[in-house]
């Protein structure tokens, strides 16, 4: 296991899907698995969901700009003085990375973590959704199952990203990172293999930021 130094003074906002809360295996899993390395992971539900929870009822989630106001609220909540990287399951990470690409600088937001980018829905390649990312200035990590629906890694190689934006795929991986049986790969390797790339991305750029910071001091 990496070392948590330089984790201590960052913390990561992790936001859910569509269809899934913060209590979702797959968050918890994944928070768990990042929790170890020393990182700060806080997870959060957007309004709608929280009515999911208290009426028992599914509901579709609200509109991007609520989604959008939601998101800046947590990460206004939290400790300024730490480099704050935030990012979402699916749905949660394009409402993430939206942000950054319209206000990173001003709320300072160190990188954006996006697991299973949703490109576009299933069967639906003409409805894109990542046209913010041809421009966004924040670092970005993208961890993809290869065979995601809403974005293969074939799908993928085809389209054009900012210099900040890095993809990690996931062997054989689908939309919540499970790959088949034949693969000869574990959902718990590839979930492993995420926590991995995601603490690699902060540190790098908690590094980075932290070494600019002292040579103007």
């Amino acid at each position: 296991m990496m070392s948590a130094d330089n984790l201590s003074n960052c913390v990561f906002l992790f936001a859910h899907g569509a269809g899934a809360g913060m209590d979702s295996e797959f968050m918890l899993s994944l928070s768990e698995r990042l929790a170890a390395y020393g990182l700060e992971v806080k997870r959060f539900e957007f309004s709608y969901m929280k009515k999911v929870r208290a009426e028992g009822k599914r509901r579709p989630p609200d509109r991007m700009p609520k989604l959008l106001s939601s998101y800046e609220d947590q990460i206004r909540l939290h400790d300024t003085d730490k480099q704050i990287f935030i990012g979402g399951k699916s749905m949660g990470g394009r409402v993430a990375s939206l942000l950054a690409a319209e206000k990173g600088e001003l709320l300072n937001i160190k990188g954006v973590v996006c697991l299973g980018f949703p490109f576009h829905p299933p069967a639906k390649p003409n409805n894109y959704r990542g046209e913010h990312l041809i421009d966004i200035e924040t670092p970005t990590l993208i961890v993809q199952g290869e065979r995601d629906p809403f974005g293969t890694r074939a799908e993928i190689a085809k389209f054009d990203f900012s210099d900040q934006v890095q993809v990690e795929f996931l062997v054989d991986g689908d939309h919540s990172f499970k790959p088949r049986v034949k693969s000869g790969v574990t959902l718990e390797e590839n979930l492993t293999h995420s926590a991995e790339s995601i603490i690699n991305f902060i540190k790098i750029n908690h590094i980075q930021k932290t070494s600019s910071n002292n040579c103007h001091s």
